[in-house]
């Protein structure tokens, strides 16, 4: 049986809650959830307090913040977030 938007969108909400916020806390920020797009798994997330324009925010969103929420909710497919420029973000040894 497949969820609904509402559960998938509640489920989010709990990772962002008691995994994300704790970690993103510590650096007076955090993240709340915009929109979730069922057609294509596409979560998008709004930064809060210190995290809004941090240059390492790109960061936080791919390699912490997307990986939580997918391992979590099967649904989330990617996880963006507003104002966050993902195209500035490469790993080492990517072209």
């Amino acid at each position: 049986m497949s969820r609904t938007q509402e559960e998938i969108e509640t489920a989010i909400k709990l990772v962002l809650v008691e995994k994300i916020a704790p970690l993103l806390a510590r650096h007076r920020g955090g993240a709340e959830l915009v929109s979730f797009e069922a057609e294509n798994g596409v979560a998008t997330l709004r930064f809060l307090g210190t995290c809004v324009g941090c240059p390492m925010s790109t960061i936080t969103l791919k390699s912490g913040v997307e990986s939580e929420i997918i391992d979590a909710v099967p649904e989330v497919n990617e996880v963006h977030a507003e104002g966050v420029d993902e195209d500035a973000f490469e790993f080492i040894g990517e072209e």
